[in-house]
């Protein structure tokens, strides 16, 4: 089997179950997008992929996500960046990204402005907001409790459009339920800012439970592209 059969089957495969998903909550089967995750894969994986229809690719490294865009800049792909930020790596992930995930500090806001402003073009974020149970601390994302005053900053900054939300289940903890309570906090969060109803959740091993508790898009790596190489 050539590596490009190898992708089509995993996709189709993975495509299927969102469109399952969707259906099975009451949703159109075309209703959930799909993000490729590629990190450790090579550009030449990204290729592949594009020509399977693939039109939105997700990184969570900086120096490799810059690197494999750079290699792919002549494919018609959407880069959504969606690791740990830094804050001086900011305006640099701004120049290519053309959507960052994982906002989740105001001191974000401005070196991403900058990168927009460099680029000339307006970048889309989500905010990343942290499932996490509150005696286990805010590992990756903002508290719930901080995602309003985030959000009002994020709005009012220049050269970026706020899109939504992205979380991740926290490890140990039945999805479902994490995914309920995300429910409930983009409720809140929709009636104050009812245009950035994207919602970004769920990777291979959960997207059914995002995409029944309203995940507008998934993002999904190991299920199409296999297990990670192993990087030193």
């Amino acid at each position: 089997m050539t590596r490009a059969e190898e992708l089509a089957g995993n996709l189709a495969r993975v495509r299927e179950r969102i469109s399952a998903a969707a259906v099975a909550a009451g949703r159109p089967a075309d209703d959930v997008g799909l993000v490729v995750v590629t990190k450790f894969f090579p550009a030449s994986d990204v290729r592949l992929l594009a020509d399977l229809g693939v039109a939105d690719v997700g990184e969570n490294r900086h120096q490799e996500a810059d690197a494999k865009a750079a290699e792919c800049a002549d494919l018609r792909l959407r880069w959504h960046f969606i690791g740990g930020l830094q804050s001086n790596k900011a305006a640099a992930v701004a120049a290519y990204a053309d959507v960052v995930e994982s906002v989740d500090r105001p001191k974000l806001l401005a070196p991403l402005s900058r990168g927009a402003h460099e680029r000339d073009r307006a970048v889309d974020v989500l905010l990343q907001v942290s499932l996490d149970p509150p005696e286990h601390g805010n590992r990756a994302g903002v508290a719930p409790g901080d995602l309003a005053a985030l959000a009002e900053a994020a709005a009012q900054t220049e050269g970026l459009v706020l899109r939504g939300l992205m979380a991740v289940a926290p490890l140990g903890e039945d999805p479902a339920a994490a995914f309920d309570r995300l429910a409930q906090i983009r409720a809140g969060f929709l009636t104050d800012h009812p245009d950035a109803t994207t919602l970004s959740a769920g990777m291979s091993g959960d997207l059914e439970q995002a995409v029944a508790f309203g995940a507008t898009h998934v993002r999904v790596g190991s299920a199409v592209l296999g297990s990670r190489p192993v990087v030193p």
